[in-house]
């Protein structure tokens, strides 16, 4: 694949509303013609893509898919969260039927991830118009972080800031991995279609967009952002998390505005090495 032209990769600022809210929305990117022709491309099915192949090799025989990667904004976007060339971990085409009568449970795609400086990303393309009625994906912002196991969070429901997708027809979202989503019922009289591919980075994924922003105070006020359904407490571990991966992906190991990574990293090396200038070596002796 081509390296996407600076103006197609994101800024800071929207690196930063990603890695705070888990995903990055890019509405109607997708042409028209494309969308008309994509429920019949979907029906048909899309061949299958083995485990880790480039995403220059993969979908050989999908003309299609790889126009739609290939469009500027989603090259760019791709390229700016998980680099150049990743693999296809997997790809599927998810149908919402008419009617359907029931929902996914709320889930996150991985069982519970502890790395701090990586991320796979998920691509979900919806080549119609999604109304309420259609049960657009169904995400929780902010919720991508947080250590659970697959589908643990499926007792949960109407979580306060959960957002149901709506969106016009060509819309392209990308999501980090570890979002809590589901697809919600289908109570229209239209089938819905949805496609995924999962991307594994292959490179560090260290400062792969557009940086010229880099030092713009928005960005700070983005990953400072608090979401309603966080508990006062533990969602500071959230605040947290988001540091070690803005950290991660920027290089800088001193960025933390609050200091909330400083004070729990903090392992001073200096050692007093003479007894004489230990405060606490008298008082021992005289013990």
């Amino acid at each position: 694949m081509t390296q996407p032209h600076r103006k197609n990769l994101l800024t800071s600022v929207q690196m930063a509303q990603f890695v705070a809210t888990g995903s990055f929305r890019m509405d109607a990117v997708v042409p028209d013609e494309m969308n008309q022709q994509a429920i019949d491309v979907l029906k048909s099915g899309i061949p299958g893509v083995p485990y880790g192949t480039p995403l220059s090799e993969a979908f050989q025989d999908s003309e299609f898919v790889q126009r739609l990667v290939q469009l500027p904004e989603i090259a760019g976007a791709i390229h700016s969260l998980v680099g150049p060339e990743p693999t296809v971990d997997h790809h599927a085409v998810h149908i919402r039927k008419a009617h359907e009568g029931e929902a996914q449970n709320l889930h996150g795609d991985a069982i519970i991830d502890v790395r701090e400086d990586a991320f796979d990303v998920q691509l979900m393309y919806y080549p119609q118009e999604v109304t309420l009625e259609m049960g657009g994906t169904l995400s929780v912002p902010g919720s991508h972080l947080r250590r659970t196991n697959e589908s643990d969070t499926g007792r949960y429901q109407n979580l306060l800031g959960q957002t149901r997708l709506t969106c016009p027809a060509g819309t392209v979202v990308l999501l980090h991995h570890g979002i809590w989503h589901g697809g919600r019922k289908n109570d229209s009289a239209v089938d819905r279609y949805m496609f995924k591919i999962r991307f594994n980075p292959t490179v560090r994924q260290v400062r792969l967009w557009n940086t010229d922003d880099l030092y713009d105070e928005q960005v700070a006020r983005e990953l400072g952002q608090y979401f309603p359904w966080y508990e006062n407490a533990t969602g500071r571990l959230e605040i947290y998390n988001r540091v070690k991966l803005w950290q991660a992906i920027t290089g800088d190991d001193t960025y933390d505005p609050d200091y909330w990574v400083t004070r729990v990293s903090n392992r001073p090396r200096r050692v007093v090495a003479q007894r004489s200038l230990n405060p606490h070596a008298a008082k021992k002796e005289m013990a």
